[in-house]
């Protein structure tokens, strides 16, 4: 049983390791293809075709490293039962200090604790390279490493703050919900998703960036006008300083009911040649709200969870998956882990199907940008943005299908030019 049960997993993962560094390749070679795509050669210039290719190149070739590393030390932990060694030593330490290692919220803490500092050590090489190497050689990187440093320290200590609550509640749950466990966790798991996206936007992430109220002039009008015709209940409007940490740009918005707001990057305002472009990016993420599309993705993903969580009720007690891995006890965090691992096929498919939905999204809210008048302007400022954030150019069909959430520009563009011979017809 132990053979039969590790096997499957590490066989998983290896599989998934090949398919993932098939599509790799295949992106790889269309990365390396030295001409524009027909559609793109009248609107995008040479001189941002070979950036773009460099840049996209340079992490292509950074993340076949990367996802070896990973590989071979995912495989070595599991084999090597390197994470119920971690369980024991952090009850020794928990006992060492004077606490009852007993108490499973205790151990657990300790355990999570570890695991974020083994965690952090070993993705500061990549993340230090990726940050101050790629992203500083092609001309993104705004930070400075002291700051770099500030921002994870933070993030650490946002994860001491609020771990412990989340942990001890989840295993709290677990060991007392009985029959209707996967109802109980799911329904935490809804209020704490609400409180988070309540709370981030308004306490977090103000430690992280600076949000300014977007200036009184013609951008604002317009964006208040647009917002107002379509009864979007816009509150407040801000501006972050993305620009402190990275020239890449976006816009998002954000709340609940009758109070909601949008955050434009001042990078975005920076790169958009006019008013208007920037209009047409909010004209389709309104587009998103007024068809719904953040509500049925916040309910698919509710289901998913929920069916999660039910299929975890029915493993959690199986003492062979826990010995499977090295495991003599039944600690609910384990549990927890050792399911996710694995289903990580049944993840990876239903990740695949969520990127397709999404990118159906994208395009019924292109769409709707284009039906409120704005398809010239929604048009350059997707081939603006594209340049500016370095995008890349050409994508293998295979592999934009699987990884991508948003449709890659030349097909965006097609489908706009579509809408327009349709409309004629």
């Amino acid at each position: 049983m132990l053979v039969s049960l590790y096997a499957p997993s590490a066989g998983f993962m290896t599989l998934n390791y090949i398919f993932e560094t098939y599509l790799n390749i295949r992106q790889h070679r269309a990365l390396k293809l030295p001409t524009l795509p027909k559609s793109l050669a009248k609107v995008i210039s040479h001189e941002k075709f070979e950036q773009a290719r460099a840049y996209s190149l340079d992490k292509s070739n950074f993340n076949f490293v990367r996802e070896a590393i990973t590989i071979v030390c995912d495989i070595v932990i599991l084999y090597y039962k390197v994470l119920p060694w971690f369980w024991t030593k952090s009850g020794v330490l928990v006992t060492n200090v004077g606490l009852n290692a007993e108490n499973e919220i205790i151990h657990t803490l300790a355990f999570l604790a570890g695991v974020m500092v083994w965690s952090q050590i070993t993705d500061l090489p990549f993340s230090l390279y990726s940050t101050f190497v790629i992203e500083a050689r092609h001309g993104f990187n705004k930070q400075t490493f002291w700051l770099f440093i500030w921002d994870m320290i933070k993030g650490i200590l946002l994860s001491v703050v609020l771990a412990p609550p989340i942990v001890a509640a989840i295993i709290v749950i677990v060991q007392n919900g009985g029959p209707y466990l996967a109802i109980y966790l799911w329904g935490f798991m809804f209020a704490l998703a609400l409180l988070m996206m309540t709370i981030y936007p308004i306490m977090i992430a103000p430690l992280f960036n600076k949000f300014t109220p977007l200036p009184e002039g013609s951008l604002r009008e317009k964006i208040e006008k647009l917002a107002d015709s379509l009864k979007f209940p816009l509150k407040k409007l801000f501006v972050v300083d993305g620009s402190t940490r990275s020239s890449h740009s976006n816009a998002y918005m954000y709340g609940f009911f009758k109070n909601k707001r949008i955050v434009l990057y001042d990078t975005l305002i920076q790169q958009c040649s006019n008013d208007n472009e920037i209009v047409s990016v909010l004209a389709h993420e309104l587009g998103h709200w007024k068809l719904n599309h953040t509500a049925y993705s916040f309910v698919a993903v509710q289901v998913l969870t929920f069916m999660q969580f039910g299929g975890y009720t029915l493993v959690r007690n199986s003492k062979d998956l826990f010995e499977s891995f090295g495991f003599e006890d039944q600690p609910v965090i384990i549990g927890l882990i050792i399911f996710m691992h694995t289903i990580i096929p049944v993840q990876h498919l239903l990740s695949f199907c969520l990127n397709l939905v999404s990118r159906a999204f994208e395009f019924q809210a292109d769409a709707f940008a284009k039906n409120l008048g704005y398809a010239p302007e929604l048009r350059g400022a997707l081939v603006k943005l594209q340049e500016e954030n370095l995008s890349a150019m050409n994508t293998d069909p295979w592999y934009s299908a699987y990884h991508y959430s948003h449709p890659p520009l030349v097909e965006r563009l097609s489908a706009l030019e579509d809408l327009d011979s349709k409309k004629d017809n």
